[in-house]
């Protein structure tokens, strides 16, 4: 049924539950999964703190550190499982999460995205946006979206 699935993590209790649905229909199909972790200027910003006395150099690498960590313990569950796993740490920037998420379930390619949301409503919704949202809306591909209880 699927052959390429992409799973978007960010060690949330919304993104733990997508990897759990992503690794699940990975061994039912025999799919190669691709679990990401992208930084993106939202990150940054919400990270800063002009009283910590971080760099912003400091404060990137830090998140970029943290990143690749999402990433192994992702990595580790989805081995378990014993599937093929690949991760890949998107850390440019230069992009909104969505568009990266999108780009890069296309230049893979892609057969399923898979990302959890938090299911947010009227004011957190506007203020926060959703990524999970704009994923849903854009991408050509199946889209399957993992809501927390």
């Amino acid at each position: 049924m699927y052959s390429r699935i992409i799973v978007a993590v960010d060690s949330s209790h919304a993104s733990n539950r997508a990897l759990d649905e992503a690794i699940k229909i990975a061994k039912d199909s025999g799919a190669t999964l691709r679990i990401l972790h992208v930084l993106d200027d939202l990150s940054v910003s919400l990270a800063t703190n002009p009283y910590a006395g971080y760099y912003s150099g400091e404060l990137i690498e830090n998140l970029r550190q943290s990143g690749a960590k999402v990433l192994e313990e992702a990595r580790t569950r989805a081995a378990a499982a014993e599937l093929q796993v690949e991760t890949v740490l998107y850390d440019d920037l230069g992009l909104p999460v969505e568009e990266r998420i999108l780009t890069a379930a296309q230049n893979w390619p892609a057969d399923l995205i898979v990302m959890g949301t938090h299911g947010r409503r009227g004011v957190k919704r506007a203020m926060l946006g959703s990524s999970a949202e704009a994923v849903l809306r854009a991408s050509p591909i199946p889209v399957l979206l993992v809501r927390t209880p």
